[in-house]
């Protein structure tokens, strides 16, 4: 009988000291389920869930995410992410930083001095110190961009974190990536473009995630940042910010039937470009994507900003900056958002005004907005105080979203986003 005890009184002590993850459901042969937006037409979206025992990948280090991405195969794979994996690393695991890529002399005090506009004009950067930071580009590029194929599911574990690298989904179509930490994207090696924005500018190479020409995507439960280093402590160069980061996730060249849900967009420029050009005419018809129980706090613009796509916002959560806000909607050439039910948080120096943006734009479908607390009309506010300077958006953007999720008050979303977007917390 006391054996019975001892043996039960043992039982009970390893239950409790499971691990908490130990009966987390396995989320990295999830599907995208019907009807959750834009990636869940025609086929849907169904990553590498039909992968066999041989292409299941738990990796831990940049060696080994980059043997499972395959360079980017269509083979159906899953790959689970453990633990932090630094993509500045060599084929040791050794950390690498901007002086290990810097090469042929580069060194940015001879770039500032070569390309001081006082000394060197408007022209394109061209010249030695211009091609040594191309080649030191080359070199980081080749470490840090990560390429992920067709059919493929990448997934977190836990709180699982990709540090330094941007991944890449180029050409290819049915894709998921899940439960994710993605940050610091970060450039060491920005190039000075001296006609952009009239006063010149810094343009930097990588997105912490970048779709182009990419269809049928599920981003779910992501976090994107600059964690580590953030923009706001660099300098400034020729009265100009020495941004090193791009895109938090960036929707271009042609990419189309995207769901982007439940992730958070942090501390960041711009976070989110669906269609990267007016003239590309091509991207007509494409560019379908659905934005919805996402969280964007401290992001100063690009929250989206569209050109040519049909994009459903709804359910979204914003937390505008204090410090250099410039807007979260950018409605662009051709755009045509359906935005109904998002809730935006501000201080008190910013106004409703202040929230949309149009560039070329001639539509906005807008509905149960809550501002602060308060219902507000988007649409009827942004033509009312800058019909100066931008012409006025009819409600009509041509289409109306068939294809989401349950559509709840602003009010509801807002809390529930604030508790569950992002890594680290599926349901």
């Amino acid at each position: 009988m006391r054996l019975r005890h001892l043996a039960l009184a043992a039982g009970m002590v390893g239950l409790f000291c499971l691990p908490a993850h130990a009966d987390a459901r396995d989320i990295s042969r999830d599907i995208l389920p019907a009807d959750d937006g834009w990636a869940a037409e025609g086929q849907g979206t169904t990553g590498g869930s039909a992968a066999d025992a041989e292409h299941v990948f738990t990796v831990t280090d940049r060696a080994g995410l980059v043997r499972a991405l395959d360079g980017g195969s269509d083979t159906p794979k899953i790959i689970r992410i453990a633990g932090t994996v630094d993509a500045n690393t060599d084929d040791d695991g050794d950390h690498l930083d901007c002086a290990d890529y810097a090469t042929d002399g580069y060194a940015l005090k001879k770039y500032l001095a070569a390309y001081d506009p006082r000394t060197w004009g408007s022209a394109k950067a061209s010249g030695p110190q211009e091609e040594a930071r191309q080649a030191s580009a080359r070199k980081q590029a080749e470490r840090v961009e990560l390429l992920v194929g067709s059919n493929t599911t990448i997934v977190g574990l836990g709180k699982a974190v990709l540090e330094g690298g941007s991944l890449q989904v180029r050409n290819a179509t049915n894709v998921i990536i899940r439960n994710l930490d993605v940050r610091d994207a970060y450039d060491c090696f920005p190039v000075w473009q001296p006609n952009t924005g009239g006063l010149g500018d810094w343009k930097t190479a990588y997105d912490t995630i970048w779709l182009t020409g990419a269809t049928h995507v599920w981003v779910d439960h992501v976090t994107l940042s600059d964690k580590g280093h953030p923009d706001s402590a660099e300098p400034a160069y020729f009265a100009r910010n020495y941004l090193r980061h791009d895109g938090l996730l960036d929707i271009t060249g042609g990419s189309d039937l995207v769901t982007v849900s439940w992730s958070r967009f942090a501390d960041h420029d711009k976070a989110m470009l669906i269609g990267n050009s007016d003239s590309a005419t091509a991207d007509r018809g494409r560019l379908r994507v659905t934005l919805h129980h996402n969280e964007f706090e401290s992001v100063v613009q690009r929250a989206p900003r569209v050109r040519f796509g049909q994009v459903h916002v709804y359910n979204n959560r914003y937390v505008v900056p204090s410090d250099d806000y410039r807007y979260s909607l950018g409605v662009s050439t051709e755009s045509a958002i359906f935005a109904e039910n998002n809730a935006f948080h501000t201080p008190a120096h910013i106004e409703v005004a202040d929230l949309v943006k149009s560039w070329n734009g001639s539509a906005l479908h807008q509905s149960g907005t809550l501002f602060n607390g308060y219902p507000v009309d988007l649409l009827a506010i942004h033509n009312a105080y800058n019909s100066a300077s931008e012409r006025d958006l009819t409600a009509d953007v041509g289409w109306t979203p068939t294809l989401h999720t349950k559509i709840d008050s602003a009010e509801t979303a807002d809390r529930q986003v604030a508790r569950g977007a992002g890594a680290g917390r599926m349901p």
